[in-house]
């Protein structure tokens, strides 16, 4: 705008401005508040709250209504400044824990060896638990979480918060730590209490579970409310997804498991009478995985409180937690009969042998997968040997299948069986090895996932054995892939691949069964969507034992003369071979065959 010279579109803007505010206003002005009608309950508490006024100041007593409010929350208990009330910390080797004189809470845990999968403190509580007692007296129920405690005999790695009454009886929670222990100590005792004691005491945790790894939607599944009855010993959960909740006694603990960590809460001295249990799974939440609340009932002897608990507060470590004595390692899921046996007897001791060398876990999983081969290997060459005779049979087998083309499937069989009995060659012996070898296939697929030993170790492009080892991240997500690139997955899926291809060409069977031609390539391309969201050190593991496989062959290969194995069996072919239950059932089904054939053709 020029100096001296009126601008009619500033003017315009501004009445323009102003009446879209007058209409605003005009059209958003407050309703007239109606007045209130107090129903009978208000009108009957406002009475009992003027009643109670009237009486103080018949005895010379003012109390403010705000006093009056905390009167009634907090009934006898005498309450400590809640302007000092400021953090307790305590701690050890491995936990550093704060706690709050309001309801001498657990306020935050630290686990001072572990960080969260973006190199932050891990906590297993941060502002995210909660506990109380409720105690009754004179026909109302107070909850000790309200309560304002007073901290006592302080140390640094114990803290005593104790409440008293008006009549000087008194509430104390007493926590403390061991030197290099998860585990936190927690006893409540009452003097005098007894009159709020009724035989059976309520306690109830509410936790809300922190992420800490990287793949959120695994370790949501893997994060469950779990608990151990004890007449059974049986280890039970609730549903890892959605909502869901349980009722149960005779409960000796009860966890808030997560992928590698636990938050366990058991009683030392007996089992929980009773447990109710509910959880609730945080979909979408990028901070927190799960709601717990569990209510727990306990007997306290006499009318006092006298009670003992334990707070496990540390990783799902297979020698750590079996340590404890109470089935704490049942946590971690290592499978169940021979699996669970395996993982627990030799892959964990294995492990631990290992690493305790100093060695770095790729080479550890590399020296396990040798190990484990070598083991095996008896199987392994019994299965190649049984694949060369089939190998050496099959322009035999060929021969056969072409001469009964157009007779009789069950003749053909029988023809088959019949070539087998002679040659000593045993169809199901190329499958019964690799069957064998199986639970160890599936005690490792349970193994590496729930080893808290991978987690944040590195190999090779691999920065945690423990997730998966995205080289690449897609701008876009595939249905039963994910949207990144495990290159460790793609590894393993090439290998088995070229597996399966190999013991194509060594059994010579595509032409017999054309139709498993290619279906036995689809089983690689679905490990390639499961497994590129595992454990990096899964798909490593299953890498190295197919390279290792592939130099086992090729060594019997070069050992075992198929030659031989022919003459040997055209010598078997010529021997009287005493028929065995399988070539008599066979016979006597085609005889049966046979005789219905003939009975048929005569109508």
């Amino acid at each position: 705008m020029e100096r001296g010279k009126t601008n009619y579109n500033t003017i315009l803007g501004l009445l323009l401005i102003a009446a879209i505010f007058i209409t605003y206003n005009y059209f958003n002005a407050p309703e007239p508040v109606a007045e209130e009608v107090p129903n009978e309950q208000a009108i009957d508490s406002a009475e009992v709250v003027e009643e109670t006024r009237e009486l103080l100041a018949e005895q010379d007593s003012v109390i403010p209504p705000d006093s009056l409010k905390k009167a009634e929350l907090y009934g006898p208990f005498v309450q400590g400044k809640e302007s000092e009330a400021s953090l307790i910390t305590i701690e050890n080797d491995v936990l550093e824990l704060q706690f709050s004189p309001k309801g001498a809470q657990l306020m935050s845990a630290r686990l001072k060896n572990y960080q969260t999968w973006d190199t932050l403190p891990l906590y297993l509580i941060k502002e995210s638990s909660a506990h109380n007692l409720n105690l009754e007296y004179e026909g109302k129920v107070y909850n000790t979480a309200d309560l304002q405690f007073v901290p006592k005999a302080v140390t640094k790695n114990s803290v005593r918060f104790e409440i008293t009454t008006q009549t000087g009886s008194s509430l104390s929670y007493s926590y403390s730590l061991e030197p290099t222990d998860y585990m936190l100590n927690w006893s409540i005792t009452s003097d005098g209490l007894g009159a709020m004691v009724q035989g059976n005491t309520g306690l109830e945790w509410k936790m809300v579970t922190l992420r800490h790894e990287k793949n959120l939607e695994t370790e949501g599944q893997k994060t469950s409310l779990e608990y151990f009855e004890s007449p059974d010993q049986d280890l039970e959960e609730l549903s890892a997804t959605g909502e869901d909740e349980e009722a149960s006694t005779q409960v000796r603990w009860v966890a808030a498991k997560q992928q590698f960590f636990s938050t366990i809460l058991f009683n030392k001295e007996k089992d929980f009478k009773s447990a109710n249990l509910y959880s609730l799974a945080r979909d979408g939440d990028k901070d927190f995985t799960k709601d717990f609340l569990s209510r727990v009932e306990f007997s306290t002897p006499g009318r006092e409180l006298n009670a003992d608990f334990g707070l496990y507060l540390g990783p799902n470590k297979y020698e750590i937690m079996a340590a404890y004595e109470q089935e704490f390692e049942k946590l971690i899921p290592l499978g169940w009969g021979i699996l669970g046996w395996i993982n627990r007897g030799i892959v964990i001791n294995i492990f631990n042998w290992l690493e305790g060398y100093g060695l770095s876990y790729g080479l550890i999983i590399l020296i396990i997968a040798l190990f484990i081969k070598i083991i095996i290997f008896p199987l392994t060459f019994t299965s190649y040997k049984s694949m060369a005779k089939m190998r050496v049979l099959k322009p035999e087998i060929d021969a056969l299948n072409e001469k009964y083309k157009d007779k009789d499937a069950m003749q053909k069989q029988q023809a088959t069986m019949e070539l087998y009995r002679k040659a000593g060659v045993n169809p199901l012996g190329g499958c019964i090895p690799v069957l064998l070898q199986m639970p160890i296939l599936i005690a490792l697929f349970n193994f590496f996932p729930s080893s808290i030993e991978l987690r944040q170790q590195s190999f090779l492009w691999a920065s945690d054995l423990s997730t998966y080892d995205s080289i690449y991240e897609l701008p876009f997500n595939i249905p039963f892939y994910g949207d990144h690139v495990s290159l460790f997955t793609l590894l393993m899926t090439v290998s088995t691949l070229l597996y399966t291809w190999m013991n194509q060409q060594v059994t010579g069977q595509n032409q017999q069964y054309p139709q498993m031609k290619y279906l036995v390539y689809l089983m690689p391309v679905v490990f390639l969507g499961v497994f590129n969201n595992y454990a990096a050190g899964l798909s490593y593991y299953y890498f190295l034992a197919n390279m290792i496989t592939f130099g086992q062959q090729f060594a019997i290969r070069a050992y075992i003369d198929e030659d031989k194995i022919h003459a040997k069996m055209q010598e078997k072919k010529q021997a009287p071979v005493k028929e065995n239950r399988l070539m008599r059932r066979m016979r006597e089904l085609q005889e049966q065959q046979e005789r219905t054939n003939r009975k048929t053709r005569r109508k």
